[in-house]
């Protein structure tokens, strides 16, 4: 059973749990392949900063999963989890049919998790959603542990499509 007084840690997952780099090429074409870049993401290697990080905050915290992916991933996420031994925890995702920016997307959820539980932290590599984060007034933890992508950066923001 969810012991539902221990605050949250919240994790992204491209760029902050999962390597998606290999899967940029999809995006850097007109028109981007958003079908074959959903499709090679259980291939993702972990990022091992961010898989470390998200372990020990589960000792403390009950772990909580936010990401831009739509919810047509959300079986494929769910077994890419699980293959890394990652502590087990609530998937938020995105609709199909949502195509706000991430930083709105996940304020909007970040927000309501707050309502009745204590959000620790955010750990998220996308900085316009760190930004938003902070200025709604949650700890951020940033993600820089990867190479930011400008084609996946324009994505969030101009598609809302991660």
């Amino acid at each position: 059973m969810i012991d539902n007084t221990r605050p949250l840690a919240v994790f992204d997952l491209d760029g902050t749990l999962a390597d998606s780099s290999h899967r940029q090429r999809f995006l850097d074409r007109r028109p981007r392949d958003w079908d074959a870049f959903f499709a090679a993401a259980p291939a993702d290697p972990p990022l091992a900063e961010g898989v470390a990080l998200c372990r020990e905050a589960a000792q403390d915290c009950e772990v909580v999963y936010l990401t831009g992916r739509p919810e047509r991933c959300r079986e494929d996420t769910l077994a890419w989890l699980a293959e890394q031994g990652l502590p087990d925890g609530a998937l938020h995702m995105r609709r199909n049919d949502d195509r706000r920016p991430a930083r709105v997307t996940k304020l909007q959820i970040l927000r309501g998790l707050g309502r009745n539980r204590e959000i620790r932290m955010l750990v998220d590599d996308d900085e316009l959603v760190c930004d938003a984060a902070e200025q709604a007034g949650f700890r951020v933890v940033r993600a820089r542990w990867t190479a930011p992508s400008e084609a996946l950066k324009d994505a969030q923001e101009r598609e809302g499509r991660t």
